[in-house]
């Protein structure tokens, strides 16, 4: 296997890449920005970015936030979230909001998550896959006489996907619901992301709890729970104990 060596120098280009990347996203069309182009990019397009953040959720209205999305995250049109459309110099006023797709030939309006076993996106019940379907409203299948995309796909909150919807919502819609918001970021395409916990199911974490009181208040009932067994064993362990030497 060939070694490659690389100084300081090539892993601050490598670095500084991996930044543009994350801001620029798609924007440059594959084609990297000039330094010039790229520092107007950034004037133009950070403030309104950290301005009109939109927090993308995948779950039951209501309840907690079963999946967060990501920039890598996969709409049900196959395209990742950071190829639709994701920054607003104003934020439309209408809901719910509707990120089409950038892609070329794609007909995808709005993004819409498909939950997955592992990589495999979930089966209507006319057993085909999303992309057997159509990307447009409705989602006929492409492959028999199904009306449209239904799964009978059971979310690890126990309810099932027909009942869940992708939420498209700003900051302050966000905090009125109680969920975390994170601290502003100059990356593109974030959507609910807000931290390492936000990549788990909503379920397998506190963070769907929405407000640090109550990451607090499930840390304390842990924490007593733990101390209950503590207790619990060592009266255990004595009272054997005591056994013992009687006998």
């Amino acid at each position: 296997m060939e070694t490659i060596c690389l100084d300081k120098s090539a892993f601050k280009a490598v670095d500084e890449y991996w930044e543009y990347r994350r801001i620029v996203g798609e924007d440059d069309g594959g084609k990297l920005f000039t330094a010039e182009q790229y520092e107007e990019y950034k004037r133009k397009v950070l403030p309104q970015r950290v301005k009109n953040r939109l927090y993308v959720s995948f779950g039951v209205p209501g309840g907690i936030d079963c999946k967060l999305i990501g920039p890598e995250t996969q709409c049900f049109c196959t395209h990742r979230y950071k190829q639709h459309k994701t920054d607003f110099e104003v934020v439309p006023s209408e809901r719910p909001l509707a990120l089409p797709c950038h892609v070329s030939g794609c007909h995808c309006s709005a993004y819409q998550y498909v939950p997955q076993i592992g990589s495999t996106p979930v089966r209507c019940r006319c057993k085909h896959l999303p992309y057997d379907h159509s990307e447009a409203t409705g989602h006929l299948c492409k492959k028999c006489t199904c009306t449209g995309f239904q799964s009978s796909y059971i979310c690890g909150c126990g309810q099932p996907s027909s009942a869940h919807l992708t939420l498209v919502e700003t900051k302050l819609e966000r905090e009125a619901r109680g969920q975390p918001v994170g601290r502003d970021v100059p990356y593109a395409a974030m959507g609910g992301l807000t931290g390492f916990s936000s990549l788990l199911d909503g379920y397998l974490t506190l963070e769907a709890s929405g407000s640090d009181q109550d990451r607090e208040d499930g840390c304390q009932k842990r924490c007593s729970a733990s101390k209950i067994n503590q207790a619990s064993t060592k009266a255990s362990s004595s009272i054997h104990c005591k056994m013992t030497n009687k006998q």
